[in-house]
């Protein structure tokens, strides 16, 4: 058994990276298919512990700074939400959140019916639906103890926590490629004479270099560190309550507020180009300390049965997003970038989308829309409205049943 302390997993993490950089500059599959590079990194170095568990050597890492890293990276997102711009994307928020709750449906319908077919208890296909795809490793565990406890299904937490892992990897894979394809039948801006160059803002160019000063950062970080904290007592408040919500949404709600507050009274305009640059650097390091924390055994160790449920789940992800998601968004290069974002958001998580669309736009160019649309819908309104279906599905017959 190899533990790496706080510092041994900062500098793992931070190794995962430059390894992820070097491995898409150098393998044209990589970069053609727009694989981030959190994810290139942290895969091969996941693979990598697999095989070394073959030979009955661990390695474990420090994960405390996670979840920090996490929070501190939809703080980010809070503090770049300009209810201003979220005005004028109403509608298209609309239309993208509609899309969404159609794909959070299809996924408990295809989960549902898949392990009827295969002679599985219903309950585990909702288990492979939108609780552990669209919700991610924390509703997942959540979900998984209500199963146990009140339905009395057997290992749930366990499935629901490798199905998580499984959609996160996925997650990040399918995204770049469902974009790859659909850029082809677009016009990329920038392409043509007659249009204007769209200038990108904040996350969508995570490697432009923007000039920082010490003060200038540590305005900022107090931003951060404020949102953080109001954030997490927000979230003990709401414990227990009707109004009970994740911690990172309610972090990510702080930022809103204390953004358009200062925005509002005049008091301070954020300085957006260093919110993003702590954000990118947020998002990073936490998608490389989760990939490379993966524990690949665990998806092995999944029955077949379910395996051939998540599989076909990724299966019409790609399909949803390129079909629908794609369609209803208007068919050009932002549906294109916004389909690559669902795929990161409908299988793992809203910081994979986000990985996914700046790997999209690194290549063909900034997406605005996007960037405004995916980080409000997949950290906000994706919480609120999978728990409404997913309870809608337990009132079903056969559920009331079980």
């Amino acid at each position: 058994m190899i533990e790496l302390d706080f510092y041994g997993t900062l500098v793992a993490a931070s190794l995962v990276l430059l390894l992820g950089r070097g491995l898409v500059t150098r393998v044209g599959f990589l970069r053609s298919y727009n694989i981030p590079e959190p994810v290139a990194g942290g895969l091969v170095v996941a693979l990598l512990l697999l095989i070394l568990r073959t030979f009955d050597i661990e390695v474990r890492f420090d994960t405390s700074l996670q979840t920090p890293l996490m929070l501190a990276f939809f703080a980010t997102i809070g503090l770049s939400a300009d209810l201003a711009s979220l005005k004028k994307g109403g509608r298209i928020v609309g239309i993208f959140l509609l899309a969404v709750i159609g794909l959070l449906v299809v996924q408990n319908a295809m989960g549902i019916g898949l392990a009827t077919l295969l002679g599985l208890d219903p309950l585990m296909g909702l288990l492979t639906g939108s609780i552990t795809l669209a919700g991610g490793h924390g509703t997942g565990a959540a979900w998984g103890a209500v199963f146990s406890e009140k339905y009395g299904l057997a290992s749930a937490s366990e499935l629901a926590l490798a199905s998580a892992t499984f959609g996160l990897v996925l997650g990040g894979l399918i995204g770049g490629p469902v974009a790859r394809l659909l850029i082809k039948r677009v016009e990329v801006p920038g392409c043509s004479p007659q249009q204007a160059p769209r200038l990108p803002r904040g996350f969508e160019q995570p490697n432009k270099e923007r000039s920082i000063t010490p003060f200038s950062f540590v305005e900022t970080l107090a931003l951060i560190a404020v949102s953080l904290l109001v954030g997490n007592l927000l979230n003990g408040l709401l414990h227990g309550t009707a109004f009970e919500l994740p911690t990172f949404v309610c972090v990510l709600f702080v930022g809103v507020v204390l953004r358009n507050s200062l925005s509002a009274l005049g008091l301070y305009q954020v300085f957006e180009r260093e919110v993003s640059v702590l954000g990118n650097v947020s998002l990073s390091l936490f998608l490389a300390i989760a990939l490379m924390s993966l524990k690949l055994w665990d998806l092995a160790a999944l029955a077949l049965p379910i395996f051939i449920i998540l599989a076909v789940q990724a299966l019409v992800m790609a399909l949803f997003a390129i079909f629908v998601t794609f369609r209803v968004m208007g068919s050009n290069y932002d549906a294109a970038v916004l389909a690559a974002g669902h795929c990161g958001f409908g299988l793992g998580a809203t910081p994979t989308a986000i990985a996914n669309m700046q790997a999209v736009t690194q290549r063909y160019g900034p997406s605005q829309i996007a960037f405004l649309v995916v980080p409000m819908v997949g950290a906000f309104f994706i919480d609120i409205v999978n728990v409404i279906v997913i309870k809608l599905y337990l009132t079903l017959p056969f559920f009331a049943a079980v």
